[in-house]
């Protein structure tokens, strides 16, 4: 049976930043859309909730009020998308505070354990913190080890 984990953390100043060396750059609706498909499907082969995603798929999510290609950030290799963290942005609750999660987040497998993961959310929350937002959440697997040690290395329990 699976069970997925919502984890938290606060947002209340900026986070450092990590030195990196990859090019990070939001997510363009007009030209980014296959390539990403096309990443996300590879990283999300196996997975129940984000792989195997058709064109409409994406393009559902992006026809949701809360969609911002601002807050979708790419980290890319010259022309080649190889990481991403999607935020979305929870403000639909009346006597709640705006909440900001990590929607999705993904590396490609061939670029994995390089720091891209941790750089590409690093640059996901501090949008969020840049947005005034005081809380973030995420939704993982409880059986995603390698994505509950990066979340809990960036201050997630």
């Amino acid at each position: 049976m699976r069970h997925i984990l919502k984890i938290h953390r606060s947002l209340r100043e900026a986070i450092p930043l990590s030195n990196h060396s990859f090019t990070i750059r939001t997510f363009n609706p007009t030209t980014d859309k296959a390539s990403w498909l096309e990443l996300n499907n590879t990283i999300f082969a196996h997975h129940p909730d984000q792989g195997n995603w058709a064109l409409a798929d994406l393009e559902n999510r992006m026809a949701e009020p809360w969609f911002d290609a601002d807050g979708f950030f790419l980290v890319v290799d010259g022309a080649t998308i190889i990481g991403f963290c999607w935020t979305k942005i929870h403000d639909e609750f009346v006597n709640q505070d705006p909440i900001g999660e990590l929607y999705v987040v993904g590396v490609h497998p061939e670029h994995a354990h390089k720091g891209i993961g941790r750089a590409v959310s690093v640059a996901a929350l501090n949008y969020l913190v840049s947005k005034g937002l005081k809380n973030s959440m995420l939704y993982v697997d409880a059986d995603n080890e390698k994505g509950l040690a990066l979340y809990k290395s960036l201050g997630f329990n």
